[in-house]
């Protein structure tokens, strides 16, 4: 059997539905403060270097991500292999 149930709610419905903390000013705050900082280092201002370490780390995780993938996938080819048998 089964049952579907269609909910219809807003972003923020479902937040205060859910019980969670509204974090719209902090948002605002964050985004204000970035701001900020841009503008004050405009001046030989680098976005590449600036993001340069989530970058890599990034990179690095997701080809390890990758890996893991690949060697579940190719223990199960294993397993499933061995039931044809």
């Amino acid at each position: 059997m089964k049952i579907s149930i269609d909910i219809d709610l807003t972003p923020e419905e479902f937040r205060r539905t859910m019980g969670l903390p509204d974090v719209t000013e902090l948002q605002k705050e964050v985004v204000e403060q970035f701001r900020k900082q841009m503008a004050a280092g405009a001046e030989g201002y680098d976005p590449m270097s600036l993001m340069q370490p989530y970058l890599n780390s990034g990179l690095n995780s997701m080809e390890a991500m990758q890996k893991s993938f690949f060697n579940m996938m190719m223990q199960q080819a294993g397993k499933t292999g061995d039931k044809d048998k």
